[in-house]
């Protein structure tokens, strides 16, 4: 593969924050575009299924052997910041607790709640990640992308991009983030502003079991209502299947205590969801993007 390093048979246990993963046939984490679009080339020639990942914070990979190419972005850093004009491009790995604390110490307003969220930028465009009704679709101008069938590199603008809750239209389209331009709004008072971030992250450690391997949330919230709410109702606030357990902290978080397996987990959220759709009759969509489970993503 070109003087490219990636390997064969990786454990992909160790590129989830839940800490469970299976097998990849290959696996590659480039280190600028000219990697990426190379690998993404090299397994359309290939006839290679390839499936991107990020911080693997909202991912469940079944413990099995996953044919084909399994790309990590994380490698994928680059972040440039103009403080006056308020424009920030950055590469699809960046981590958005580093945007958020760089977008603060450049006096740049609007990206303090996403200290809080261990994604990527690129993980975050294609979920449309956020909290409560923050997202960066807000701040989002552009994303260059790559056309997995052609190889050809493009520029989408906001308004070609479909944008719903924890949804882009990046999940049902052929084409893979690889940077995004975005817009902040200047605001002098750096020591404000980073003063909320640090808050901000200070309320997610108190409120969210950060210190334990999860996904962030596990259920995407439905109309006029809360996931956490309507599985506390249920009373399964500490229920565990194997290894996974439903956090006492915060009931729309799954823990793995110690060594729970993919299959552990998958059952504790088909458990919840049955519950919470036999006595609310409200079924609960999982917000946590799954890999080799026969599950519509």
């Amino acid at each position: 593969m070109n003087k490219i390093i990636f390997s064969e048979n990786c454990n992909l246990s160790s590129y989830t924050t839940i800490k469970v993963g299976g097998v990849a046939e290959y696996f590659a984490e480039p280190r600028n575009l000219e990697e990426f679009s190379y690998l993404i080339q090299w397994a359309n020639l290939n006839k290679q299924r390839c499936q991107i990942i990020g911080a693997g914070s909202n991912l469940l990979i079944n413990n099995i052997f996953i044919k084909g190419l399994v790309i990590c972005t994380k490698k994928l850093k680059s972040l440039r910041i103009e403080p006056y004009t308020g424009i920030v491009e950055a590469e699809a790995g960046v981590m958005l607790p580093t945007l958020s604390n760089s977008l603060a110490k450049n006096g740049l307003q609007g990206g303090e709640w996403a200290v809080g969220i261990p994604g990527t930028l690129g993980g975050a465009i294609y979920m449309n990640a956020g909290t409560g009704n923050l997202s960066l679709a807000k701040n989002l101008i552009s994303v260059k992308v790559i056309n997995n069938k052609t190889n050809e590199e493009l520029e989408i603008e906001k308004k070609d991009i479909n944008f719903e809750y924890r949804f882009s239209s990046f999940q049902i389209n052929d084409l893979t983030i690889i940077s995004a331009r975005l817009h902040f709004e200047p605001n002098g008072n750096l020591k404000q502003l980073i003063q909320t971030t640090k808050n901000n992250l200070k309320l997610k450690t108190e409120t969210q079991p950060y210190h334990l391997p999860s996904f962030g949330s596990v259920f995407k919230n439905p109309g006029n209502n809360y996931a956490a709410k309507l599985i506390d109702d249920m009373g399964l606030k500490g229920f565990k299947i194997g290894g996974a357990e439903i956090s006492t902290m915060h009931s729309n978080f799954i823990i793995n205590t110690s060594s729970a397996s993919s299959s552990d987990i998958y059952e504790l959220i088909t458990v919840i969801q049955q519950k919470v759709l036999q006595k609310k009759g409200i079924y609960l969509q999982p917000e946590v993007r799954m890999i080799g489970f026969d599950y519509p993503n």
